[in-house]
């Protein structure tokens, strides 16, 4: 394989083209923030940003990332990262927690797309 773009940092790997995105970050990079689920892109638990997008890393084969942009929890920023941590952190949302990077990572993307959500728009993601 070759370099990653992850976190704006270029990263170099030397893995299978099959590997799923889930175990190169957690397994070869050490970055632990991403968890394993369900393993069969049901859960969400290992959603990431491809291309400021919400991704399953569980499937997202390596072979399929070329030169993408890859953000992670540890990588979200902006202001509505922010003001989402700190809704997190008011609110007290966290319960177990191994949850809580993938449902940042999926709220962060909507509302990048959709800064006033409805109802409807929250319930319809992924």
């Amino acid at each position: 394989m070759g370099s990653l773009n992850i976190n704006g940092q270029a990263v170099a790997v030397q893995v299978e083209p099959d590997m799923p995105l889930l175990w190169v970050l957690r397994c070869e990079l050490g970055m632990t923030g991403t968890k394993s689920g369900c393993g069969v892109g049901i859960c969400g638990a290992c959603t990431v940003h491809l291309n400021d997008k919400p991704c399953l890393s569980c499937q997202t084969p390596m072979s399929s990332l070329n030169t993408q942009k890859i953000t992670t929890v540890e990588g979200l920023q902006g202001a509505e990262a922010q003001a989402l941590k700190a809704a997190w952190i008011d609110l007290d949302v966290v319960q177990c927690g191994y949850c809580q990077s993938a449902q940042l990572m999926a709220a962060c993307a909507l509302l990048k797309e959709k800064p006033h959500p409805t109802d409807a728009d929250i319930s319809t993601r992924p």
